[in-house]
């Protein structure tokens, strides 16, 4: 049967118009949590760290600022036209799908939001872990979309609705492109089992009400994915209805759970 190319593509693109609102609005979310989750000793002066899948830079901007002029940050994603250099910042064009590690000793590598959409990603995460320098850390941050989101106020039922069949849509979407929805849920298993130690997961979710940043980011998907939302059988006219009610005043949501997995390489591993 021919593999069909939404399997093997990466569901939204940096390069499209919607891009830089969709990379603002999950910068507003979950930058505060990431960065708290790399506080030291995990990110550290001096340190050589590989951010996976950057997107908008913002978490790579943090790494290299706080290394400092001694230490050296990569920045790879397989579209960079959102990244630029800087003193201690390095952007390269990278596939962690089919290509491996740009380096063998990394003291923080970190993927947000890269894992759970590639079908190899058992197999990334296990060349990941081996990347790492003794005592470096690995840091792996992902939506569990396994629970419905819930809904808690509505103009009407027939808004919640309508909001609960969109976003059913847009995860079957996902899936369609290869993306796991339970990932988040099996990564601290995954990095015990590449063998690495002090594993703690935490999990985060906040409330969205309409016309917040967080609300906003469910109408830049729908209009990434719209066609294939239509193809699914969402009407232009529900999408509309849609993007409407996520600037209603009277509206609020559940964020789905976000999951920050950290582990560390044991310092004699490697020696």
């Amino acid at each position: 049967m021919p593999t069909d190319i939404r399997d093997t593509e990466y569901t939204f693109d940096n390069g499209s118009p919607e891009a830089v609102p969709q990379l603002r609005a999950l910068e507003s979310f979950l930058d505060p949590i990431t960065a708290a989750r790399m506080a030291p000793p995990v990110l550290a002066a001096g340190g050589v760290c590989w951010e996976i899948g950057a997107g908008g830079g913002s978490v790579a901007r943090h790494m290299a600022e706080a290394v400092g002029p001694a230490g050296r940050v990569l920045a790879t994603d397989i579209d960079t036209a959102q990244l630029t250099t800087s003193a201690s910042l390095d952007v390269r064009r990278h596939d962690v799908r089919n290509e491996p590690p740009p380096g063998d000793s990394f003291d923080l590598i970190h993927a947000r939001l890269v894992l759970l959409h590639l079908p190899e990603r058992r197999r990334v995460l296990a060349s990941l872990a081996g990347a790492l320098a003794p005592g470096g850390w690995l840091v792996v941050e992902e939506f569990d979309c396994t629970a419905p989101l819930r809904v808690l106020t509505a103009p009407s039922d027939d808004a919640a609705k309508l909001f609960t069949q969109v976003t059913d849509a847009m995860l079957g979407v996902l899936q369609s492109h290869g993306a796991d929805l339970a990932w988040a849920q099996d990564v601290h298993a995954h990095l015990v089992s590449a063998g690495l130690v002090e594993v703690d997961t935490v999990t985060h979710s906040r409330s969205w009400p309409g016309g917040s940043v967080g609300a906003s980011l469910y109408e830049t998907n729908s209009r990434q994915l719209e066609p294939e939302l239509i193809e699914a059988g969402v009407s232009p006219g529900q999408l509309e209805a849609f993007r409407k009610l996520l600037r209603h005043p009277g509206f609020a949501v559940m964020s789905y759970q976000f999951v920050s997995t950290r582990g560390r390489r044991p310092a004699g591993a490697g020696d």
